[in-house]
């Protein structure tokens, strides 16, 4: 169950950062207050997903989510240039969770 936690932790962080992006500094209410509630519940379930499985396997998993997540979000929803670079850098990181996730005792 701490794995469940941990991805929908995750992709409530790419939920968050994309409605931050579209709140503009937060100056559009229904926009911020999705993403206070989406960031509260991402830090809730990580919290959960903490009780059992180790901070550095967590925390970098939950990053990583939100990190390759909001690329994805990016340049599928919000038009952001997909170049080589960027790709290579988000299956970089891709890479990095999937080892996390072998090396993990839980």
């Amino acid at each position: 169950m701490p794995w469940v936690y941990l991805v929908v932790a995750g992709v409530l962080e790419v939920v968050w950062a994309f409605y931050m992006k579209q709140s503009e500094g937060f100056t559009k209410p229904g926009a911020a207050a999705i993403t206070l509630i989406a960031m509260f519940a991402s830090f809730g379930l990580l919290s959960l997903a903490m009780r059992s499985l180790p901070l550095g396997t967590a925390y970098t998993v939950w990053t990583g989510i939100g990190a390759v997540g909001a690329f994805a979000v990016g340049v599928l929803v919000l038009g952001e240039q997909a170049t080589p670079m960027r790709i290579a850098a988000a299956g970089l990181i891709v890479g990095g969770l999937v080892l996390m996730k072998m090396s993990s005792p839980s």
